[in-house]
């Protein structure tokens, strides 16, 4: 990434955390959401009109450019025990969840029961395992890289799974705004690696709408979660019926 563009991408990340829109930086700058847009796409820029938006955000050139370079070491995952951490503590796990969203202390206090010197302890562990910086007026901003995944088969993934089990896949998904499809098939092993690429652009796809939505009120948005999957498998009780078990149905 060139520098341009790492400044660029700093920048985003500070108008999301304060939620400050397009819309927003048009209407104070007298441009039209188009044209505000399109500077961020193309990183078209001029000195003054940076500077201004930099105003707006709050950001100084200096300290946008040291969250630019900070961004390159930002943390990618945590460690098994500092996952064990999390999850042994809901209210910490919850909050990690919620900053990690761009949810401000005020709204964290407002939709849960969660008091200020809870929250604050909280942050500060965060800040702490450099998910991020706590700044003045208890105004949060995430430091995680954009690839930041929890551990695969890790702490905090073993504790959703179980609710992913016994809640989750419960739904009938006939409520608004729940979707299901289940499909079962013959397919070759060259097909189902296409599948695995198109699942992970279906997940790259959803991460790029939660960070085209970070700016929205609260009241405009939904908790969602989404399960992209495929594996080899069988109904048991037709693999049961088998003349030859050994076989492998994909």
């Amino acid at each position: 990434m060139s520098e341009t563009a790492a400044l660029v991408d700093a920048l985003k990340r500070v108008l999301r955390s304060q939620k400050i829109t397009y819309a927003d930086l048009a209407r104070q700058l007298d441009l039209s959401e188009s044209s505000m847009k399109r500077c961020f796409a193309q990183h078209q820029f001029t000195l003054d009109r940076f500077e201004q938006i930099c105003q707006i955000a709050g950001v100084q050139m200096a300290e946008l450019a040291a969250l630019a370079a900070g961004h390159r070491d930002a943390v990618t995952q945590l460690t098994e025990e500092q996952e064990e951490e999390l999850v042994r503590d809901e209210k910490l796990l919850l909050v990690t969840m919620l900053v990690l969203n761009h949810w401000s202390s005020a709204e964290i206090m407002e939709y849960y029961a969660v008091t200020e010197q809870e929250l604050l302890r909280r942050l500060l562990k965060l800040d702490q395992l450099k998910m991020i910086e706590l700044l003045p007026g208890d105004r949060i901003r995430p430091k995680v890289s954009r690839h930041f995944a929890w551990r695969p088969d890790g702490p905090v993934q073993a504790y959703y799974a179980q609710f992913m089990r016994d809640d989750f896949m419960r739904s009938d998904f006939s409520e608004a705004h729940c979707h299901k499809r289940f499909l079962g098939a013959l397919i070759s092993p060259q097909s189902m690696a296409l599948m695995h690429r198109a699942i992970d652009q279906l997940a790259v796809k959803l991460d790029e709408l939660i960070q085209a939505d970070t700016s929205l009120p609260l009241e405009e948005k939904l908790g969602v979660a989404a399960v992209f999957a495929i594996r080899p498998w069988e109904v048991p009780s037709f693999r049961a019926m088998r003349r030859f078990p050994e076989r492998h149905s994909c």
